[in-house]
């Protein structure tokens, strides 16, 4: 049996080489980048009015000059105008290029203009140039942006505006989703009192959906040969297996026997947590890599957001922040374990509080719609006091 520490380091430690794959910019969103992207040119590319108002010469105001005949618009869009008369000013509307032979903005907000002519009526109106300088967010051919982030709506303006119509990025590993025991049946039949509906396939689906991974669902019975059969069918199409069921003690969890005759390496068994402590994790010479997890419903899903998410998204040259939140009430727990603990965590004053609810144990799912994460707490303590600082892992906002 592993540690928690020792078991995440043996599984990033093995992480899946992602192809890449061109995509349309509109498709690229929640995916991670392959690419380096830099300023194709200077940005802004000119000096650009950031306010509606009239530009002007600095040297003009400095003598004293408040009313300023209008000479011209300079509209957005519009090809650079020059100011002809120095003592003039041109009308000027934001997003447009600052006309020639003017330094400073003055806002309308500052203005009465009569006649053709603008009248300051602040004295302050100067003390902002109201321009945003050329280059002064990003010099042509600078980077900005590496590969390893994840696309949100920032990152997609960014490349749009580099006139990336298409993006290159990472590619998910091929995964299939595994369910095994012949008490499941299909969540479409109604099960017999010693039957229940397959559900932990659907939430690591629902789960791998949520970072845009897809994942083909399975199931196999407890049976070693026709196990042994499946699995070897599934892994020809397959970078990764994700199994739910069938690595504890019992007489039917063929599910390690399988692995390693199909030649999966098993690189270990057992992990010191609770929920999970059956967790198997292992990986072929063809490429394989294969998580196995302990059918109860709260195992299944606490292993995939402390191992199988955190493994993903580093394999895509990316990481998720560790998060810290302080518990918010006291607990205990006797087993020298580490132990996930349920919790609901509260944005309180800056501080993330986790307050915790601990459920029926590792087969109540039902209480996981209550909380939204778990508290990681270390095993080498049994009592947890109210105030005191844990790895915190969330699987909703």
């Amino acid at each position: 049996m592993v540690s928690v520490a020792e078991a995440a380091s043996v599984v990033f430690s093995n992480l899946f080489q992602p192809a890449t794959t061109s995509v349309s910019l509109t498709d690229a969103v929640n995916k991670v980048l392959a690419e380096r992207i830099t300023a194709d040119r200077d940005f802004p590319p000119f000096d650009r009015v950031a306010m509606d108002g009239i530009a002007i010469r600095r040297d003009a105001w400095k003598m004293g000059q408040r009313t300023f005949p209008l000479e011209a618009v300079q509209a957005a869009g519009e090809p650079r105008k020059t100011l002809k008369g120095k003592t003039n000013a041109i009308e000027v509307m934001t997003g447009a290029p600052m006309p020639a032979g003017t330094d400073v903005v003055i806002r309308y907000e500052d203005l009465r203009i009569e006649d053709a002519t603008a009248h300051v009526t602040s004295e302050m109106a100067a003390d902002n140039a109201f321009i945003h300088r050329q280059a002064v967010d990003a010099e042509k051919d600078s980077v900005l942006l590496e590969p390893g982030i994840l696309l949100s709506s920032a990152e997609i303006a960014l490349l749009a505006s580099v006139g990336k119509s298409r993006v290159k990025v990472y590619v998910f590993p091929k995964a299939a989703i595994i369910s095994t025991g012949d008490e499941l049946v299909h969540i479409d039949d109604i099960p017999l009192p010693h039957q229940i509906r397959r559900s932990n396939t659907y939430a690591l689906q629902a789960a791998m959906k949520t970072l845009g991974w897809e994942g083909a669902i399975h199931h196999l019975k407890d049976d070693k040969a026709s196990m042994i059969e499946g699995l070897k069918k599934i892994a020809q199409t397959a970078e990764v297996l994700i199994l739910s069921g069938g690595v504890s003690k019992g007489k039917f969890d063929f599910v390690p026997d399988a692995l390693e005759a199909l030649g999966v390496k098993k690189l270990f068994h057992q992990v010191s947590q609770r929920p999970g402590k059956p967790f198997w994790f292992g990986v072929s010479g063809a490429g394989l890599t294969v998580f196995a997890l302990p059918g109860n419903p709260v195992s299944t899903y606490m292993c995939f957001y402390r191992y199988i998410r955190p493994w993903v998204m580093k394999s895509l040259k990316t990481s998720t922040d560790l998060l810290y939140a302080v518990l918010a009430a006291d607990f205990s727990f006797a087993p020298s374990l580490t132990y996930f603990l349920q919790v609901t965590v509260k944005n309180e004053n800056g501080k993330l509080m986790a307050y915790p609810d601990a459920g029926g144990g590792s087969g109540d799912f039902a209480n996981l719609k209550n909380v939204t994460g778990f508290l990681e707490l270390p095993a080498t303590a049994s009592v947890f006091k109210a105030g005191e600082t844990f790895p915190y892992i969330p699987f909703r906002q």
